[in-house]
């Protein structure tokens, strides 16, 4: 049987959150790693996540269909986790998230790549946000150019790098009040090791080609019920003020263009609007991580291995008085 060093997948966007634990979840599995991003002498912290030489980085940056095509050149599969929270220069949520997702399929294609490309629940093309247009459309272009394609819809994902909840800790040490948008919305927060080991074992050929799963976690929570459980687990205690949508969008137009944290954009209170949760067509048809045979990690017994730094007695917690 071949072993799985026989076998080169390219990564685009494996420095970020999630391609980080893909490239970790690859090379336990023995493959060779090819990690294309905008920035390679960045990504150099990758190479201890596999064996000596087992992870390579290259250049590449999806407006440039030429660099994609090195990147592709020799590969078995590709994966695209390429993808935005916030708009900033050439880099819109079509150049990146739909014209980008295109141009990796064609060089997949024209290669004679499988290929996996991660989308987010709530992709469609009707959709109020840009990002999810844009979302629907590289699913679109994807599975035109690559028809066995698998496409897996996270919902929002954590994990000790993530940019959700540690986001809303650091806020809570730094503020006694938090804005509370769309405290009603429900969403089913996925751990991001459960999705990179999905992805691994669309590699691994246990995925059905040309189809869309839909990844959650095992709980449905609203986003207050989520803010709460941070906030437990940070030790945390400012005071939640709900925003009404119209005063969170108007708020947005001037936070688009904070730092760090503290920023937000109305395309985001959009998103916020909505529910984010794994579809009842998705359950019926077994694509999800229960399909695949994965039993999924929840919030409470993840997040506190890593939000205990936001606590201010490190970690430990409080004791009541």
């Amino acid at each position: 049987m071949a072993s799985n060093l026989e076998t080169l997948v390219t990564v685009f966007g494996g420095s970020g959150f999630l391609g980080r634990n893909v490239v970790r979840a690859l090379c336990r599995r023995d493959y060779r790693v090819r990690v294309a991003v905008r920035r390679p002498e960045l990504a150099g912290f990758l190479q201890p996540s596999g064996k000596v030489g087992q992870v390579h980085t290259v250049q590449a940056n999806l407006r440039y269909p030429t660099s994609v095509e090195a990147a592709m050149r020799d590969s078995d599969v590709a994966i695209n986790l390429v993808g935005i929270l916030a708009e900033s220069g050439a880099q819109s949520f079509d150049a990146v998230q739909a014209k980008g997702a295109e141009t990796v399929a064609k060089a997949a294609a024209a290669t004679g790549a499988r290929m996996v490309h991660v989308s987010a629940i709530g992709a469609d093309a009707e959709s109020p946000s840009r990002y999810a247009r844009a979302k629907a459309a590289g699913e679109a272009a994807v599975t035109a150019a690559v028809p066995s394609a698998t496409i897996f819809r996270p919902s929002v994902m954590f994990g000790p790098e993530d940019q959700f909840t540690n986001r809303f800790a650091a806020l809570a040490r730094m503020s006694p009040v938090l804005p509370l948008i769309g405290g009603s919305t429900r969403m089913q927060p996925v751990y991001v090791g459960d999705v990179a080991t999905a992805i691994a074992d669309a590699v691994d050929g246990k995925a059905k080609a040309g189809a869309t799963y839909e990844l959650g976690g095992p709980e449905v929570l609203t986003m207050r019920e989520i803010i709460e459980a941070i906030l437990a687990i940070a030790d945390r205690k400012p005071a939640l003020i709900p925003l009404p949508f119209s005063l969170a969008r108007f708020k947005a137009n001037f936070l688009q263009f904070a730092p760090g944290a503290f920023k937000l954009t109305p395309d985001q209170v959009t998103l916020l609007a909505r529910d984010n949760v794994v579809s009842d067509t998705a359950k019926a048809a077994g694509l999800t991580l229960e399909g695949l045979g994965i039993s999924a990690d929840s919030l409470e017994a993840i997040a506190p291995q890593y939000l205990w730094r936001f606590r201010a007695a490190g970690q430990f917690q409080r004791k009541s008085a």
